[in-house]
């Protein structure tokens, strides 16, 4: 056995567990060759040696290696430490050594690690997605770096790393005085290789960052194969160039449930264990090489082809006739998966002997014509003999299909260029005719491909134009059992009340009637008179969260949610694009007054309607009208309510709570799902219920037996608009328990009194707001202080600084709600001796609870007797 076989078999680990010895989390030893109180070998498992770093060593200035380490432990020759090399390589005196947990252990651990890190990396998932490949269906990982860290606490994880090789240790130490480590495949997804048993024996990254020198890294002693050992039942393989062209392909089931994949390491990566893979299936029948159609590629093929040709005499081999600087991944983000069936149908034998088997189609699955789209602007449809070439992309109009065609032949790249609308049969059979005589090709392979380009041009431009449509997002298939799951919540007793507390599971604290008040609000967006509501709350409050959160609840192919909107904007969506929907701004403080007025038309009149200047076809400019439809449900916040009058009268207005109880409840769930004690995919799946739920709500008509019974406040603000939203609310109320509401003969939905006091109990706050003259924020803040000045027995005067202090507000908003207060001539201003300092003193003390008690003991009134009457006339 020579030094160098030696030294490759002896691992430095083996020798310090033989000696007794090991190393401390920094990796270091209390020397043996001197008396040493601290630690001052340094282990290096990458090389395996070890340095000691104090002057006293007589082994200080030189690292030693295995053989040098034995001579200087047992104080013998060199020769003699050799033999003693050899014996503890050969293992006859000495037990195996048995290594902290096994490679494929320790591997299998940090995959799960990797795969369990890219739900977390927004540039991992991003590059994933670019790649076109699904972390969700595929096994893929990512390497952030940050595992180290834990391993800096954990002496046997260190440990494994090193061994593995994921971890390496810097020959210098960090300021803290500990070992810094390197971090191997830092900022690279991980694929697993895996071995006979299908554990992970290897690990495969590809860097995210796409660096010219060096794009691909595997772990030392690389064992295992991607995406594991084929199928002992395998009949046809195809070998792939690189590992993410195999994970391209396992995405594709039209493929996968006829064949095998294996990926190679690149060109020259058709190693020894892949063949033994290969050789081991005893049903193969057909190998498929899916390689770069480069020189690289095509060197490979020849080299691998005629081995596998020589050791598996009868496998028939073939290649796919990839378009050149092209690899399976690109074709996938370029292509519709139907191209990878294409190109199997079309694959091509490699040996034209005489003896080669022609290889059998794809089970099932017929050649399905492709079209290029890439470039939108250069669109290309391939045939065997020419190819076909749209420039400059298709026209937006479906009446037409003029294009410009660019007709080549392959063999000798002779073309025909031409203009034709492909929607004339007279123009398409011309054409067909003057390049059959101008290319010297059949005219009836013309007239066949022809019919095939305007097909795939039709779907194109159908689809194109859908994904570029948001209003045609389709909605979503609801499957049995969700169907059954949602109208069985929906015919529970006290509907309500359950449904509120899914809202509170969903993430929503606190907030109990608002939460459920705009829920109801946003879900009559189904219906043609739909409702509206202002959120209205200071800075901070948390008045756009719970915009965000009830908008989650609400099917996204019915929600639009926008957080700026230009002047313009409102009247340029498609016509029917609003048509119930929900739309949420996020806050229109910043709304221009033209934004706002097309804001406030849509919500009022359902539609907005525009003049404005169109080109007809011959050039001519004339005035025309554009339209935009609704109706829509919307959830808007601001923080100054008073400020949109107009707005006001047409929605029902919400003050956020901001008192100190609910802050405190704020914080709570701030705190505990910080400590992970809170499912955020629980509440993720509560919301997604709620939208089942929403979609099972059908937009019926309901009738209002008791509409002329229940009288609202005749001192509220513009009492007329604030009845008929009364009415629509009532409304949604029964709409909502359509699974417990009897209907009438016309298949109408009854509103029952229950109905009734379901709505008043939860538009109560809102009917208060709309008789009192101050703004919900404001009135809060006057309530607060209110109770502070009766907690100060003889105050009568109080400045600003006392009362931010005391309610614990901002001095912007503190100065906003005396400059309305003073206003509203609630508060006056007295200056004392100090004429710097402003006091100010209540002058109207409004009796708040007497005006709400009157209302809500009037509305109670009115529902308890026409449940004592009992008859509906």
């Amino acid at each position: 056995m020579e030094i160098t076989e030696i030294k490759q078999q002896l691992t430095l680990a083996t020798l310090l567990h033989h000696y007794g010895l090991k190393p401390d989390k920094s990796l270091r030893l209390n020397c043996p060759f001197h008396d040493d109180k601290t630690p001052s070998l340094q282990v290096y498992y990458k090389t395996h040696t070890v340095y000691c770093f104090s002057a006293n060593c007589k082994t200080h200035g030189k690292p030693l290696d295995v053989i040098d380490f034995v001579m200087h432990k047992e104080n013998c020759s060199k020769y003699e430490a050799i033999l003693k090399c050899k014996q503890l390589v050969g293992g006859d005196p000495l037990p195996a050594v048995t290594l902290p947990g096994q490679r494929t252990a320790i591997l299998g651990n940090m995959f799960t690690y990797f795969k369990n890190a890219v739900s977390n990396s927004d540039p991992a998932k991003t590059y994933i997605r670019e790649r076109g490949l699904s972390y969700e269906t595929l096994e893929i990982g990512y390497n952030s770096g940050q595992f180290h860290h834990g391993a800096r606490k954990d002496e046997g994880l260190i440990s494994d790393c090193l061994q593995v090789g994921l971890l390496s240790v810097h020959d210098k130490l960090g300021r803290t005085g500990e070992t810094s480590y390197r971090v191997f495949g830092k900022g690279c997804i991980v694929f697993a290789l895996r071995n006979k048993q299908h554990q992970v024996s290897g690990l495969y990254f590809r860097s995210t960052y796409n660096d010219a020198d060096q794009k691909h890294f595997y772990l030392k002693d690389r064992k295992g194969l991607y995406p594991g050992y084929p199928a002992v039942s395998t009949e046809k393989l195809i070998l792939t160039e690189a590992i993410i062209d195999a994970a391209t392909l396992l995405q594709q089931p039209t493929i996968t449930k006829d064949y095998s994949m294996l990926a190679c390491y690149g060109t020259n990566g058709l190693l020894a264990e892949h063949m033994s893979a290969i050789k081991t299936l005893p049903h193969l029948k057909e190998i498929v090489f899916a390689f770069d159609v480069d020189e690289a590629g095509n060197k490979a093929v020849e080299k691998y082809a005629a081995l596998l040709k020589e050791q598996l005499p009868g496998i028939i081999l073939t290649r796919l006739a990839l378009p050149t600087g092209e690899d399976i991944n690109s074709i996938s983000l370029s292509h519709e998966p139907q191209i990878f069936v294409h190109l199997l149908v079309n694959r091509k034998p490699i040996f034209s002997s005489a003896e080669e088997k022609t290889p059998e189609p794809v089970a099932t699955v017929k050649a399905t014509p492709v079209l290029n789209t890439n470039h939108p602007h250069k669109l290309i449809y391939d045939t065997d003999q020419l190819q076909y070439c749209i420039q400059g992309g298709l026209s937006k109009l479906l009446d037409s299909m003029k294009v410009t065609l660019v007709v080549e032949r392959k063999d000798n790249g002779q073309k025909s260029r031409n203009k034709v609308d492909l929607y004339e049969d007279k123009q398409v059979e011309k054409l067909s005719r003057d390049i059959s005589e101008r290319l010297g090709v059949d005219k009836s392979l013309l007239d066949v491909d022809l019919s095939t380009l305007t097909d795939l041009l039709d779907s194109y431009r159908e689809k194109d134009q859908q994904q570029s449509d948001p209003a045609s997002a389709k909605a979503y298939p609801m499957t049995a059992a969700e169907r059954s799951g949602a109208e069985q919540f929906l015919k529970q007793a006290d509907l309500i009340g359950q449904l509120n507390e899914l809202l509170g599971s969903a993430g929503i604290v606190g907030e109990e009637t608002n939460r459920i008040f705009l829920l109801l609000i946003a879900i009559s967006y189904k219906m043609p008179e739909t409702l509206h509501a202002l959120i209205q709350g200071s800075s901070g409050s948390g008045k756009t969260r719970l915009l965000k959160q009830i908008s989650d609840c609400i099917p996204p192919e019915n929600v639009t949610k926008l957080t700026r909107v230009s002047d313009k904007v409102l009247y340029n969506y498609p016509e029917h694009y609003f048509v119930n929907r929900l739309l949420c701004l996020e806050d229109i403080d910043g709304l221009s007054e033209e934004a706002e007025f097309a804001f406030r038309e849509l919500q009022s009149n359902g539609e907005l309607n525009s003049a404005t200047s169109i080109k007809l076809e011959n050039g001519t400019i004339t005035s025309g009208q554009k339209t935009v439809k609704g109706p829509i449900a919307s959830l808007a916040c601001t923080t100054r309510g008073e400020i949109y009058e107009d707005n006001m009268s047409r929605v029902f207005l919400l003050a956020v709570d901001e008192s100190s109880d609910q802050t405190s409840r704020i914080i709570n769930y701030q705190n505990t799902k910080a400590t992970g004690n809170i499912d955020s995919k629980q509440e993720q799946e509560t919301k997604q219920f709620i939208q089942h739920l929403v979609r099972c709500l059908q937009p019926l008509e309901v009738v209002n037996p008791y509409a002329c019974k229940l009288q609202l406040p005749p001192d509220a603000h513009k009492i007329r608009r604030l009845n008929d939203l009364f009415l629509n609310f009532v409304k949604m109320v029964t709409l909502l328990h359509q699974y417990q509401r009897r209907r009438d003969s016309k298949g109408r939905l009854i509103t029952e009194i229950s109905d009734l006091e379901v709505a008043v109990d939860i538009m109560f706050e809102s009917i208060v707001l709309k008789v009192d003259e101050l703004d919900g924020s404001l009135r809060q803040f006057y309530e607060q202080l209110k109770k502070y000045l009766e907690r100060q027995p003889g105050t009568v005067l109080f400045t600003q600084r006392e009362v931010r202090h005391a309610l614990r507000i901002s001095k912007a908003q503190c100065s906003r709600y005396f400059a309305q207060l003073l206003q509203l001539e609630y508060i006056v201003c007295q200056n004392g001796n100090n004429l710097r300092r402003v006091q100010y003193k209540i002058d109207y003390w409004d009796q708040h609870k007497m005006i709400r008690e009157r209302i809500s003991n009037d509305l109670a009134a009115q529902i308890s007797q026409l449940r004592q009457s009992g008859t509906i006339q």
